[in-house]
């Protein structure tokens, strides 16, 4: 496809020597608790939001609004900025969080910036649980903001770095997996709380967050940092004897000297911010920027965030409300484990075009369907009609899940070469964090206004997105991280006029790399 593939001569690729060692599974697996950790998050508040002890005690004004004759409007019962704040303020933390988290990244290893965000997560859960006032409710979520931004910043890279070339793909869809299941964990807890009389369900809600912030922590004390990142900090010995650990081979040197020469070029430059707006840095900073703003806007993590009070707003009762939400977290799930299986065969680009068109009609049918049947002060809608309003939002979320949800954070990771890869992915999870916490503030008053409108306007997003990926999105499958230069954007039909080997006279790493033969860009 001319509008956004790449040739596929693999002329001047390496396939390192490589095993899949338990090591790197067992790594990979403990680094992606992060994932639980904010996933858990995601949907808890969602569900927490709706319980009528923690709306009580926090937020009257909304408990009002919903329980009252004659104030219950179907789409603006929920519509209160404080309540949208303490779903939102996390991201807010998040994005000032990302800024530390890159220099920590680079300065401390990967490993070390994942231990602080589980540090983070636990602080953050104490304050959640123990609440007295919405005060200290908004101090917990802005500690489990700042974990997030660490978490997100270093386990995508993490994992990137430490799985072997043709898996990496897959292991790295582990985080997105545990985003998921925190999720649907965080669903089955909630629909088990809201039960409890008494009025200390959402303390137990709130605090289970603890157990995937304790497996984040102990599996950040227990991993080996990567090579990449002790080569990066000079340990050049250590990260040679961690290398030949994880593929499990002693036929490690080709692989160790492009590591030790890509390091060598990201030292040269000393301000990686700066070196990110390059020439030759933008289309991967250009993809990285429109894949996390495309992300959101395809209306995830509103449906996420909120899907309790979204299908009560539909009708539903508390329970039955609750009980949707945790059919699709269970979706969401399924559907992450077939990317995890097909990202590795059939590629970014397929998985990414293919949900386009689900997520595209998914929403549409749901736009008609309450445009028709539930106007602001009508009846619920009928059972029939509530039935298909979940199967479309499950159809959503499934397309979702083995695409823009994994993908968003994965293809980022992946293309930025060592000299600006932290501050490729802290750009990439500000950017994320930034949009998050936009759709989160804004999804209730949006939902209030737009009315069953807000299903149409994601989907006229969801279109747009996929015309870019379709055009500008290279095919990055089984390629070397190393080499994405050589064998991804010097092929783009678009990004190949970025690629100029002027570029590093005019902007100063030099041409010393050349002069002995060696080509910067080759390697990166």
């Amino acid at each position: 496809m001319a509008g956004g593939g790449f040739s596929s001569n693999h002329g001047g690729g390496t396939e390192f020597e490589a095993k899949i060692t338990p090591i790197v599974i067992i790594s990979c697996i403990m680094a992606a608790t992060g994932g639980l950790m904010f996933g858990y998050d995601v949907g808890v508040s969602g569900g927490v939001t709706s319980m009528d002890d923690f709306l009580k005690k926090f937020f009257p004004v909304v408990y009002k609004k919903k329980n009252e004759p004659g104030l219950n409007s179907n789409y603006c019962k929920y519509d209160n900025q404080g309540l949208q704040l303490f779903t939102s303020s996390l991201y807010l933390a998040g994005l000032v969080a990302t800024f530390f988290a890159s220099y920590t990244t680079r300065k401390l290893g990967r490993r070390l910036t994942m231990l602080i965000a589980g540090l983070l997560f636990i602080a953050g859960v104490i304050f959640n649980a123990a609440a007295q006032d919405l005060a200290m409710l908004i101090a917990g979520r802005i500690l489990l903001g700042c974990g997030v931004g660490f978490a997100n910043q270093a386990v995508p890279v993490f994992l990137s770095e430490i799985a072997p070339t043709r898996i990496r793909g897959g292991l790295n869809i582990l985080f997105q997996l545990n985003i998921t299941i925190g999720i649907l964990f965080a669903n089955l807890i909630n629909y088990g709380t809201a039960k409890i009389k008494g009025g200390w369900g959402w303390r137990l809600s709130l605090g289970l967050a603890g157990i995937p912030a304790l497996l984040l922590t102990v599996g950040a004390l227990l991993v080996v940092d990567t090579p990449n990142s002790l080569i990066e900090r000079g340990r050049l010995e250590e990260g040679k004897a961690v290398l030949r650990k994880i593929r499990g081979t002693n036929n490690i040197e080709p692989e160790y000297l492009e590591l030790v020469e890509a390091s060598r070029v990201a030292k040269e430059v000393k301000h990686p911010f700066r070196n990110l707006i390059k020439r030759k840095n933008r289309p991967q900073l250009t993809i990285a920027i429109f894949l996390q703003i495309f992300q959101q806007l395809t209306g995830i993590n509103a449906i996420m965030f909120y899907a309790p009070v979204l299908f009560n707003t539909l009708g539903f009762g508390s329970d039955a409300a609750l009980y949707s939400s945790v059919i699709t977290g269970a979706v969401n799930v399924l559907s992450t484990i077939v990317s995890i299986y097909s990202v590795d065969k059939l590629g970014r680009r397929v998985l990414l075009l293919e949900a386009g068109v689900q997520m595209f009609f998914s929403q549409v049918v749901i736009a008609i369907l309450l445009g028709v049947k539930l106007k602001d002060h009508s009846p619920d809608l009928s059972q029939g009609y509530a039935i298909l309003v979940v199967i479309m939002v499950c159809t959503f979320v499934s397309a979702f899940a083995w695409s823009w949800g994994p993908l968003g954070w994965l293809i980022p990771s992946e293309t930025f070469p060592l000299e600006t890869r932290s501050a490729g992915q802290s750009v990439t999870v500000c950017v994320n964090l930034l949009f998050t916490f936009v759709i989160a503030q804004a999804f209730l008053s949006m939902l209030c206004h737009f009315k069953y409108g807000i299903f149409a306007f994601f989907s006229g997003w969801v279109l747009i997105m996929s015309i870019f990926v379709l055009f500008l999105v290279p095919e990055t499958k089984n390629i070397p991280i190393e080499e994405m230069t050589e064998r991804v954007w010097k092929q783009h039909w678009l990004w190949k006029r970025f690629m100029d080997d002027d570029d590093d006279n005019i902007n100063g790493i030099g041409v010393k790399g050349k002069s002995n033969g060696f080509d910067p860009t080759s390697q990166l």
